[in-house]
């Protein structure tokens, strides 16, 4: 767990404001194959953890590795979740329903990652930031019609490399140049204004 063994990253999390949200007990704990009970309690560990240290309950959960086993989204929504970032499959929020209730299904990235595009695919910094803006830009123009979400998803021990900051940064100036035009916010909020609708 991360807030025993690097305690200083919550730390400076919760200083910045960012969204605390369950994402297993570990990267390489897969819930595709755990039993309803086994899952259960990962869900109920990792959730009990996070209000422990934050004060709060997590309202989204995103699986390691996007692992779903059959009965997850149930067991998310049975045990107060509000929204999950495992489904991939639209660029605007999506209600899913399970056996007690719905659940949102949050936009996540699969390809605008840095663990896929540069280490699975083997990007350049230069082609991954590429890769953002392209999204961005293309996501802006279609959102004349509709609200959509551009998730990007980034890993310090990734894309944090000094080489590869400068091409990042350049990727995020381009974005912040829109400001205007756009909400610069978290899921769990995308998700209250959703649930407003």
């Amino acid at each position: 767990e991360v807030y025993e063994a690097a305690p200083d990253i919550p730390e400076r999390l919760r200083k910045r404001g960012d969204e605390i949200v369950g994402h297993g007990a570990t990267n390489s704990e897969g819930q595709e194959h755990m039993s309803e009970a086994e899952e259960r309690a990962l869900i109920a560990r990792v959730t009990t953890t996070i209000e422990k240290h934050e004060g709060r309950r997590p309202i989204g959960w995103m699986s390691p590795w996007l692992s779903n086993s059959p009965v997850t989204l149930d067991l998310l929504q049975e045990a107060g979740y509000r929204y999950t970032m495992d489904w991939t499959m639209d660029d605007q929020p999506v209600w899913l329903r399970t056996r007690s209730g719905r659940l949102l299904a949050m936009p996540y990235p699969i390809e605008v990652n840095d663990t896929r595009g540069i280490v699975w695919y083997k990007h350049s910094a230069r082609e991954f930031a590429d890769m953002i803006v392209d999204q961005f830009d293309e996501l802006l123009r279609q959102s004349a019609r509709q609200p959509l979400v551009c998730p990007i998803s980034l890993h310090p021990f990734v894309v944090g490399r000094p080489y590869r900051v400068p091409a990042l940064r350049r990727a995020l100036e381009h974005i912040a140049r829109h400001r205007e035009r756009i909400w610069l916010t978290r899921p769990g909020e995308i998700c209250a204004h959703v649930e407003r609708l």
